[in-house]
Formats: structure tokens, C-alpha cells, sequence
């Protein structure tokens, strides 16, 4: 599986990198939303994964964009944020063509059971 993981921490990137690269995935980690929708536009990807609060350009940002450029790869983007979202708010994102919203895990556990939930999708 090709990922492409969009988070504004390093530690985070890190992790999810190690885990992913650790399952014989191809892990490309990139702090920067902007740059990472710039690598969407010109590359396939099988799996985004995109953090929502970045500081200069966040994930409804880059959700946005990605739906205005390249539209068939939103199916791909699974949200995964600290923010607590309610049933509403996954809706409305499930609505605009994202493949789910998950919470960002703290831990290496974490980390690996969102890997196996976006597995059996």
C-alpha cells in the first residue's frame, strides 16, 4: 500500500511512518498541507492520511483544494485528529467523499489499531 500521511508534527509523522514501513507499506510522512496536496495532485496514493489542524493550511483546507483538483482521490483520505468530533460533523465529512475519520492515537497501539480498522474497509 502506497500512504501518504499530511500532519504538522514531526513525532507524528515519525510514528506512523515506523508503523506502516514496519507492514511493508510505502510511507511518504509531510508536515506541511500544501505540500502534501501538491503530491496528491501529481502522485497515487492508496491511503491519506491527513491530520485537520495544521497552522497555515489545515485539513478542510486541503479537503477543499484536493475536491476542486482531484475530486476521485477524496475516497482515500481518512481524517485522523486530536478533535473529538460529533456524529454530525463525521457525517458532513463522510458526505464530502472522505473514506473516514478516525482519533489520533497517542501511542504505538493506537497507531496499529487504526491500521487494521482502515485494513478491513
Amino acid at each position: 500500500m502506497k500512504v501518504l500521511h499530511i500532519d504538522d508534527s514531526p513525532e507524528i509523522c515519525g510514528l506512523y511512518s515506523d508503523m506502516f514501513t514496519a507492514d511493508n507499506h510505502s510511507v511518504r510522512s509531510i508536515d506541511d498541507g500544501k505540500k502534501g496536496l501538491d503530491l496528491v495532485v501529481k502522485n497515487d496514493y492508496d491511503l491519506i492520511l491527513l491530520d485537520m489542524c495544521m497552522p497555515k493550511y489545515s485539513g478542510l483546507d486541503f479537503l477543499r483544494d484536493l475536491k476542486i483538483l482531484r475530486p476521485s482521490e477524496l475516497k482515500k483520505v481518512v481524517v485522523v485528529s486530536v478533535l473529538k468530533f460529533d456524529e454530525k460533523h463525521i457525517k458532513e465529512f463522510l458526505e464530502f467523499g472522505i473514506h473516514s475519520v478516525e482519533e489520533k492515537p497517542s501511542d504505538l497501539e493506537g497507531i496499529c489499531a487504526i491500521q487494521k480498522k482502515i485494513s478491513l474497509k
